[in-house]
């Protein structure tokens, strides 16, 4: 092939990937997800997000990638973050909190790092921060929580503040986490494969929330899992939960219940924290009418 030949060639490639992602991302990272495409089902990361607004991360801790982040720089907040669960072998790590270097230095090493006693100001000015959180009044929310990740290393990773957003402990330690323990139990004694998660945030759709005017606060987390290969004869009550489900929880009382409604008799600790487990498509249309994007979170729909 001609030199001219091979120039075109490469030309047309790179101007496909800036279609698919969006175009470039300002940063040090990755413009795309291309060093864990295997986090995301059939290798596709989810279609219709902004990604020129955001900056993908591989998530890497000991060399390892361990799983994927969507970050915003400017909301100091992620996304979503995409893993392929696997039940713990251990108890939740006792771990100090860890940041991605790489957003406040370039060429920084990609492995996450343990904050230090004096945060550097690049750091505090590139992502979110423990001072952040401290009497805001909020939670540090796993999107990728430790209990959905095998290995001890694997479970460290989920400890860094680019794969958390400030969550309300009634949510948090109260409803998300039964939802959380669900999704666990149903990969544990259904699925066959591989069982791919993908768990992010909306924000509000008017007046945005935040901590300390730097983190962005959501008003609802969303979840949804995409298990293709699962056990034959599911009992009636598991047919509806594959190969695919989704849900939405509330992270502030004070909503409206379009989208999740309220049980009014729960204990006062839940209560207005509800999690609606609904079917994929009908969290795309939220998510489709909320960020006015056509979302398609899993390539195919799952669909072997």
């Amino acid at each position: 092939m001609s030199q001219r030949n091979s120039l075109l060639s490469f030309t047309a490639a790179l101007l496909f990937l800036l279609s698919w992602f969006g175009g470039l991302v300002v940063g040090e990272l990755s413009k795309d997800f291309s060093q864990c495409l295997d986090f995301f089902y059939n290798k596709t990361p989810p279609r219709g997000f902004n990604y020129t607004a955001y900056q993908p991360i591989c998530q890497q801790y000991n060399n390892t990638y361990r799983f994927a982040s969507l970050y915003h720089r400017q909301h100091r907040a992620p996304l979503f973050s995409a893993y392929i669960l696997s039940p713990a072998d251990g108890k939740r790590p006792k771990i100090p909190w860890m940041y991605e270097p790489q957003l406040a230095f370039a060429g920084a090493s990609p492995d996450m790092r343990l904050f230090n006693y004096t945060v550097d100001q690049n750091v505090a000015e590139s992502q979110a921060v423990l001072w952040d959180y401290k009497t805001s009044g909020f939670t540090r929310g796993h999107l990728n929580p430790s209990l959905h990740q095998k290995t001890e290393d694997d479970r460290k990773a989920t400890f860094t503040l680019t794969n958390i957003v400030p969550q309300k402990e009634g949510s948090n330690t109260g409803t998300w986490n039964m939802l959380e323990n669900h999704v666990l139990n149903r990969s544990m004694k259904f699925c066959t494969g591989s069982m791919y998660v993908i768990t992010g945030v909306m924000p509000y759709e008017t007046v945005k929330h935040w901590i300390r005017d730097r983190v962005s606060v959501p008003e609802y987390m969303w979840s949804a899992y995409c298990c293709p290969s699962y056990k034959p004869n599911l009992p009636e009550c598991m047919e509806q939960y594959f190969p695919t489900f989704a849900a939405v929880g509330r992270n502030d009382p004070s909503s409206g219940e379009e989208i999740v409604p309220v049980n009014e008799t729960a204990k006062p600790s839940v209560r207005g924290y509800d999690v609606k487990q609904m079917p994929l498509q009908e969290l795309e249309v939220i998510l489709n009418q909320r960020l006015n994007v056509p979302v398609s979170l899993f390539d195919g729909k799952c669909l072997k």
